[in-house]
């Protein structure tokens, strides 16, 4: 029953919304399977490049922002990255499990598949983001130790990780629905919702910190807010525009096979946000004995090299819908021809970002620090792995190839190489052989072991979609001869 006052909309209306999500759905089909493959990946990739620079850039204001109070304050920064991944971990694991399925039912036609899969995608997505909220600030101080915290940086790092942590369910729903939105090809109204959030964000930061003087605090209680309104957004931009409405009546009981299928879309980019917590971890011990300084460098390294992680993730995830719609509908070729161009596209783009980050690095280094100690350590670390990022293009595509075309296990392997499986052991060799020079060199030696990695992995996957494409040939040729 409508609450008092409330208008009631008449029945035509609701009727004509969803005649024309399944009006968009169908078109959305014939985009997805027959515009040509590099203007497509292009058309998507460039609102989710834009939103994760956007993104990027709001990060780099934090660091400027929160670092202006000092290097204790911004080596916390680097602590809560810590936790910011475990909330990404659920968000990004929730989105690509989901929407993985979302993308291959709208491709197979359907679509009823896939708005069970997305609403069922938010009710866990909230609850899981609620556990953490409430395990994360029992456990808050042990946490922020493990994660590298000096005592000088543990209780900045205690108030700006106890604040992200009461957003965690609006973080973590956001990235889910953020995925989602992508995974149906819709990049452009997820570009605006997240934009939205982060340019409020480097807004009203400042604001807090030093207008009303919350320091480190203000700068999570931003964070939190700017959330919660990319969350609502993205909530109105599914029931209005989307394919894949949410509503109680796409609510079901979860199944096994429901749960199989959200593991293998979604594992491997749970265990690669899970792995990035632990490469950061793994970095902060290292650099812990050579003082804050060295943590906070490694911060802001960190957040300069985003840029040209988020340029690779944009064009992954602008190539991922074309390769769910594609191999539901059966259209290996597509699936070949994207992934060539989206790789050679990545290893290019962030190339010349490199010969940038090379050229500037004292600068870029110096504008979120003025300790003379962070610019020099920062300045080579940086300078490193300008040479390296450009190769981890090619593992973050072969990762989202091998993740939405059903490859669990491979893809989780792949993704866990760079941030954990790989850095573990060079952190572990490196620093006590070459000190601090072996902490700087630790994740452009990883990039590399990594990219040899991914060689033999990326020809398997291609060599199986193209028997794959000759098994579904022969099965469509013998039907044809039956009838």
């Amino acid at each position: 029953m409508p609450f008092a006052g409330a208008s009631v909309p008449p029945a035509g209306t609701t009727i004509q919304r969803m005649e024309n999500q399944k009006d968009a759905a169908t078109a959305k089909y014939r985009q997805m399977t027959e515009e040509p493959v590099r203007p497509l990946i292009l058309s998507l990739a460039a609102p989710s490049i834009v939103s994760n620079l956007v993104t990027s850039v709001y990060n780099l204001c934090d660091t400027f922002f929160v670092g202006s109070l000092g290097t204790s304050a911004e080596g916390a920064i680097g602590i809560s990255f810590v936790v910011m991944t475990a909330i990404q971990a659920v968000g990004f694991g929730m989105g690509q499990g989901t929407g993985n399925a979302i993308s291959r039912y709208l491709g197979a036609k359907e679509r009823e598949r896939a708005c069970i899969m997305a609403t069922n995608g938010l009710a866990t997505t909230l609850l899981l983001g609620t556990l953490i909220a409430i395990f994360g600030n029992v456990f808050i101080e042990p946490i922020c130790l493990v994660a590298g915290s000096t005592g000088t940086i543990l209780p900045y790092a205690k108030t700006f990780v106890g604040i992200i942590l009461l957003g965690a369910p609006f973080m973590c729903s956001s990235l889910m629905l953020n995925m989602q939105l992508r995974f149906e090809g819709e990049a452009l109204h997820s570009m605006i919702a997240i934009m939205t959030g982060a340019l409020i964000n480097i807004a009203l930061e400042p604001l807090l910190i030093y207008g009303i003087g919350l320091g480190i605090a203000g700068s999570a209680i931003a964070t939190v807010i700017c959330q919660f309104i990319s969350f609502c957004i993205l909530i109105w931009q599914i029931q209005h525009v989307g394919i894949t409405p949410l509503s109680t009546k796409w609510l079901r009981r979860p199944t096994r096979a429901m749960v199989t299928t959200i593991v293998n879309g979604g594992l491997p980019s749970f265990v690669r946000q899970c792995m990035l917590g632990v490469a950061t971890t793994l970095l902060n011990e290292a650099a812990r004995p050579f003082g804050d300084a060295a943590i906070a460098a490694l911060a802001v390294v960190q957040r300069i090299t985003s840029i040209g992680n988020y340029v690779q993730i944009g064009i992954g995830q602008g190539f991922q819908p074309v390769v769910g719609y594609n191999y539901g509908a059966k259209l290996y070729e597509r699936i070949r021809a994207g992934y060539h161009f989206a790789v050679r596209t990545a290893f290019i783009a962030v190339a010349l970002l490199g010969v940038v980050t090379f050229a500037l690095a004292p600068q870029l280094v110096g504008l979120f620090s003025s300790d003379a100690e962070v610019v020099d350590i920062g300045t080579l670390a940086l300078r490193v792995e300008s040479f390296t990022l450009p190769l981890t293009g090619t593992a973050m595509i072969t990762n989202f190839l091998l993740q939405t075309t059903g490859r669990m296990w491979r893809a989780t392997i792949l993704g866990a190489c760079r941030l954990g499986l790989v850095l573990g052991p060079v952190v572990l060799v490196l620093p006590p052989l070459l000190g601090l020079l072996g902490v700087q060199l630790a994740q452009p030696v990883t990039d590399v072991i990594t990219f040899l990695v991914t060689i033999p992995m990326a020809w398997s996957i291609l060599r199986e979609l193209a028997a794959e494409e000759r098994e579904n040939q022969s099965a469509s040729g013998l039907a044809a001869s039956v009838k």
